[in-house]
């Protein structure tokens, strides 16, 4: 697979599970993402950097 393939896979396979979250949590419109995986998240983009 190559590096630019392999990066749009990455970049959408973290918009599907930035939208997962982003469904749990709309359950109740007052609850934002916690900061906690706000922050997994970033380190998981930045570890595949």
């Amino acid at each position: 697979m190559t590096e630019k393939r392999e990066n749009r896979r990455r970049a959408e396979i973290e918009k599907q599970i930035d939208e997962n979250l982003r469904r749990v949590y709309e359950q109740d419109a007052t609850d934002e993402i916690p900061d906690r995986f706000v922050a997994l998240l970033q380190q998981l983009r930045d570890q595949d950097k």
